[in-house]
């Protein structure tokens, strides 16, 4: 039943429902990307996993999302229930048996695998205006922002950083907007408040050190076997747009980390992009083209691209048609948009004449599926409606306890779990703004010494006596009938040693402000919350 090079999916059925033939994808094709689709319920997930689990036997690393955590029974083995067996039996699947397969877990909140980040100066300004639903004059207020820090050599490592740039930027917005174009302090105010929001959805567990090292979701084990990668995705969920500019980052990455291999035997990587429709969904064209850009250049670097959603009208069509591999589950047809769901999907399948696809599509069980994938000199297959493959690991999620005992003994224990704080952009413009406040004091004190020095060697007309005096030096009588000389006020009107304050000095005071102003809005906002907190207990 197994072949060398491909990947067993399941067998397809004549009319009859008696069995036709293996159904297959091939490994030399599997970078050749590929769509699952189907209603709820319809077995997107198992087929998933059966996926993932060929690839991961082939000896293929792969990154998977798991939405509702059932997908991270891949690391347990399976149990040999009935219906399981009745499927192997029904496809003639003799190789069939239960295996767990080697996996590291991966959560943005540390909760339930390892803790995932990355700096905000490796998201990008693009990727960061998407995840702050940015209009294009704050974009460019962003981009100039990684310009300044590039130019400045302030790295831009968490919410932090850019907060104290983005202060920067909104006290200089003038002297700024002469150099780089306009900056607005309204764009600058938003971009602030968008990241008070990011703030508060938990975008901040994602940012920071250490940022997540390509290479440790490539990883094969010592028997050849791929790794597994899954990312918890119950709690992101909360955070749609997070979710998907989560995982075009990652894309992203791979595509600039990854040299060209043009197509090998085998991928190097295959990528699982689960619920696709949250990275398409309201997406400027600039990010949809970036999104087309990517899948269409990243199979030449060896990553084989798959999306999951319900329905084939949430991919564009000029991703879509970048997708070679084909699993299409049952779809139903009530609505209009339905109907023309089921039409789109019949439509990307190279006919079969013995049935009609879009009535297949509708009629199709639980578990099975419309399958077309690429052959020889990488054209598609004929549609064949087939019966998917039982999976070898757990169907069902695994307990707290196991998932435990598997990230302790995981190869990258210990890598991630805990934060690093190293100096970035905040702490550097902190220190720029004390040393030039440190350096203004003494000089400062000075001139204002000498002018006090100054005032008090002047001398003062004597009105009585019609000559001049120094104070201290003349007669005490006549002293104590004079009026008191008034103290004179420290002017603005300096001797010749005082030196005007530089604009770097300036922005230096300027950006020890901002800093001090937003720690103590941070500070103050936390307290509040633990009053508010204590009130409602």
């Amino acid at each position: 039943m197994l072949e060398a090079g491909k990947l067993f999916i399941g067998a397809s059925r004549k009319p009859d429902d008696t069995l036709k033939k293996p159904e297959y994808l091939s490994l030399k094709f599997g970078n050749r990307h590929g769509l699952v689709t189907g209603a709820t319920g319809t077995g997107k997930t198992v087929t998933l996993q059966v996926l993932a689990e060929g690839f991961s036997a082939a000896g293929v690393p792969v990154f998977c999302s798991d939405i509702k955590g059932d997908l991270s029974g891949i690391a347990a083995i399976g149990e040999p229930k009935d219906f399981l067996l009745k499927r192997a039996e029904q496809i003639q699947f003799a190789d069939y048996d239960n295996a767990a397969f080697p996996t590291i877990f991966w959560d943005l909140y540390g909760e339930k695998g390892h803790r995932v980040r990355s700096t905000v100066a490796e998201m990008g300004p693009l990727l960061l205006a998407r995840l702050m639903d940015a209009t294009e004059a704050q974009e460019g207020v962003l981009n100039i922002a990684f310009k300044i820090a590039d130019e400045g050599g302030l790295p831009l490592l968490d919410l932090k950083d850019l907060q104290a740039l983005l202060n920067y930027m909104g006290e200089h917005a003038g002297e700024i907007s002469t150099r780089y174009g306009f900056v607005s302090k309204a764009s600058v105010g938003s971009l602030q408040r968008g990241l008070l929001v990011l703030e508060q959805q938990g975008a901040e567990h994602f940012f920071g050190e250490p940022a997540l090292k390509i290479t440790d979701i490539m990883r094969t084990t010592t028997d050849g076997r791929g790794m597994v990668s899954i990312l918890a995705a119950d709690r992101l969920m909360m955070n749609p747009r997070l979710y998907g500019t989560f995982l075009l980052w990652l894309l992203s990455e791979l595509f600039e980390v990854l040299p060209e291999v043009g197509d090998p035997e085998k991928p190097r990587l295959v990528f699982f992009f689960d619920e696709a429709h949250l990275l398409f969904s309201e997406a400027p064209k600039v990010l949809l083209e970036r999104v087309e850009q990517v899948v269409r250049l990243i199979r030449s670097k060896g990553v084989g691209v798959y999306f999951i959603t319900q329905n084939p009208l949430d991919v564009p069509e000029t991703v879509l048609a970048q997708l070679g591999n084909r699993v299409q589950h049952a779809l139903r047809a009530y609505t209009p948009r339905e109907q023309k769901a089921v039409k789109t999907a019949a439509d990307t399948f190279r006919a079969n004449p013995d049935f009609k696809t879009d009535e297949a599509i509708t009629l199709l069980g639980t578990g099975e599926a419309l399958v077309s994938t690429l052959e020889a000199k990488g054209a598609p297959s004929i549609v064949e409606r087939t019966l998917i493959r039982p999976p070898s690991g757990r169907i069902g999620p695994l307990t707290d306890e196991e998932r435990r005992r598997l990230m302790a003994a995981s190869p990258v224990a210990g890598q991630y779990d805990t934060d690093i704080d190293r100096e970035s952009a905040f702490e550097i413009l902190m220190a720029r703004a004390q040393k030039a406040a440190k350096a203004e004091m003494p000089q400062r004190a000075r001139v204002e010494e000498e002018d006090v020095v100054e005032e008090v060697s002047r001398p003062k007309a004597d009105s009585a006596a019609g000559r001049w005096s120094l104070p201290g030096f003349g007669d005490a009588e006549e002293e104590d009938a004079a009026p008191a000389p008034a103290k004179k006020r420290a002017t603005t009107t300096r001797s010749s040693g005082y030196q005007r304050e530089t604009v770097v000095e300036a922005a230096m005071k300027s950006a020890a402000r901002s800093v001090a102003t937003s720690v103590a809005n941070q500070l103050g906002r936390a307290l509040v919350r633990g009053i508010l907190g204590s009130l409602k207990r």
